[in-house]
């Protein structure tokens, strides 16, 4: 869970940054929005993580919130029990059920796109785009764009993005993964004019009683 969850983190953060585009009006969208982000520096943003599989009869939907500041950053599922820490080196993951960190290296956790702070670069990773429609929703003009990935490296077929025509930000996106899951994030609220201590992405085992270290570096 804990991959799948910085994967989806990873995806609707990146899915703005301007992919390899082929639909010219998708690319003209991302190309707005990337111009827009490409200077944040640090950011944090509340968001709905969901996973969906029909045949199983899973439907489930927790709260989120990340925190990203150049390579490093924190996720947190506090209905889940999960955090998630990162310096841009070594990455903590935390359990609360069980009180247990287990600690790697980042070159050791597979896949560049489980790394949120991959924004800025995954443009470079092989996806083609697609714009689909303008709709509504919840009072909001979207843009909707499909992406497509060149390789089978990320184990999905495709991504639905919806971007905010007025703020030029991402709305939402869902994954369709090959394992037969829908994963899905909302954005609630995103703040990208912060400043973040290097002391919030760094699992300081002090201020939990007892904890389990399993260290794999």
């Amino acid at each position: 869970m804990n991959k799948r969850v910085l994967l989806m983190v990873a995806l609707f953060l990146a899915a703005t940054m301007g992919w390899a585009q082929q639909d010219a009006k998708a690319k003209k969208i991302l190309d707005e929005v990337s111009a827009k982000t490409k200077n944040i520096t640090a950011m944090s943003a509340s968001f709905i993580f969901s996973m969906v599989n029909e045949e199983m009869e899973i439907d489930e939907t927790n709260a989120g919130t990340i925190k990203i500041k150049g390579q490093k950053y924190t996720v947190q599922l506090p209905d889940l029990g999960v955090k998630v820490f990162s310096d841009g080196k070594t990455i903590w993951n935390y359990m609360e059920d069980g009180n247990q960190v287990t600690i790697s290296n980042i070159d050791d956790e597979g896949s560049e796109l489980m790394d949120p702070s991959s924004l800025f670069s995954i443009y470079e990773r092989g996806f083609r785009s697609e714009f689909v429609a303008e709709k509504t929703a919840e009072g909001k003009s979207l843009y909707q764009l499909n992406l497509f990935p060149d390789t089978d490296e990320y184990d999905v077929t495709k991504i639905e993005v919806t971007i905010d025509k007025a703020t030029m930000m991402i709305y939402a996106a869902t994954l369709y993964s090959t394992d037969g899951n829908l994963y899905g994030i909302q954005v609630k609220q995103m703040d990208t004019n912060i400043d973040l201590a290097d002391t919030d992405f760094i699992f300081d085992a002090s201020k939990y009683d007892d904890v389990e270290v399993i260290d794999f570096r």
